[in-house]
């Protein structure tokens, strides 16, 4: 990251991004230049076109103008749902290639790692992906290597999986553009308790709990790992249990404790969010979505998919894009 007099940042907004991704970064950067008592850094809100942007929380958003007229930015964000895209994509990625042939880092925060996917810049690049699109996009993009680190930085591509993750990549940005103390004083400003860095993986839940993966007993917490893994060709829990270092009966009498639930239903849970992932965040086939998490057809998965959600993955389908149609959101080609 540069060092320089004034950093030039934009945020490339698509409809239905998420809110708190924005203020997220524009915030500490906000307080960076107040404490510093000089303009370190300056921030321009970019949309396609120039035109209003509604956001997830149906908030409107005036950019401050079009990705078109942008120049000399030193870093560019997509801030994006996982449906974001441009209207004219040869356009619209041709000016994010041409922004970074003339020297602007580009990167994505939470699902604009979608567009910043389509661009074609991610390629031989490794990138953050929050969890809950994780499957998304890995089915969607098998060829772009991403992993579970809140931040990845990589070759001039940063990418932050969440809303709070943005707030640590800009920590990190002031930083390198200031030093380490106004980097602290902003981050006790807002009571932010821990500055994460490269390295640091994403908190994921124990679903149908109130508590996190990492915190289960070990033998749990392992298991789940390798649950999370092996979604496509699933395992059988007696070798799960041998990999741990456990017995079958001990694996699920662990689970029993801490889940109450079996490893093979927690296994299922898995596989299913996996698969709601997809339905609702790609527009693959059910047929695919199936075989990706270790379904031979649709018919099983349907039928564990309506014990799951109270629906059938088609049934969900159609709810979301019905829904998306009515709130003018874009709508996933199924």
């Amino acid at each position: 990251m540069p060092a320089k007099d004034t950093v030039h940042v934009g945020f490339l907004i698509f409809p239905g991004f998420p809110m708190a991704c924005l203020t997220s970064a524009i915030e500490p950067l906000r307080a960076a230049n107040e404490i510093a008592e000089k303009t370190s850094f300056s921030w321009t809100v970019l949309s396609e076109s120039g035109a209003p942007v509604t956001a997830s929380a149906n908030v409107v958003f005036q950019p401050d103008q079009a990705l078109g007229s942008a120049e000399t930015l030193d870093y560019l964000f997509l801030l994006s749902s996982p449906q974001g895209t441009f209207s004219n994509p040869q356009a619209g990625n041709g000016r994010l290639r041409h922004l970074v042939r003339h020297g602007t880092e580009i990167g994505a925060a939470s699902g604009g790692i979608f567009p910043l996917a389509d661009s074609g810049l991610l390629l031989d690049r490794t990138c953050s992906v929050h969890w809950c699109y994780k499957s998304a996009f890995q089915t969607k993009y098998p060829d772009i290597k991403s992993n579970d680190d809140v931040i990845v930085i990589d070759r001039g591509r940063l990418t932050a999986s969440g809303s709070s993750a943005m707030f640590d990549m800009m920590l990190r940005l002031i930083e390198n553009t200031l030093d380490g103390t106004i980097m602290t004083e902003v981050a006790c400003w807002f009571q932010h308790p821990l500055v994460r860095s490269e390295g640091v993986s994403q908190s994921v839940p124990a679903f149908k709990t109130d508590g996190l993966a990492k915190d289960m007993p070990e033998p749990v917490a392992r298991a789940i790992d390798i649950f999370s893994q092996n979604l496509e060709d699933p395992l059988a829990i007696s070798d799960v249990a041998e990999q741990v270092n456990t017995s079958p009966r001990q694996l699920e009498r662990f689970f029993k404790q801490s889940l109450d639930q079996s490893p093979l239903q927690y296994y299922r849970t898995l596989r299913m969010n996996a698969a709601r992932q997809m339905v609702v965040y790609s527009g693959v086939s059910l047929t695919e979505i199936a075989q990706s998490v270790g379904y031979s057809g649709t018919a099983t998965l349907a039928k564990h998919y309506r014990t799951e959600f109270g629906l059938t993955p088609s049934e969900e389908r159609k709810r979301v894009n019905r829904f998306r149609v009515e709130h003018n959101r874009p709508v996933p080609s199924t």
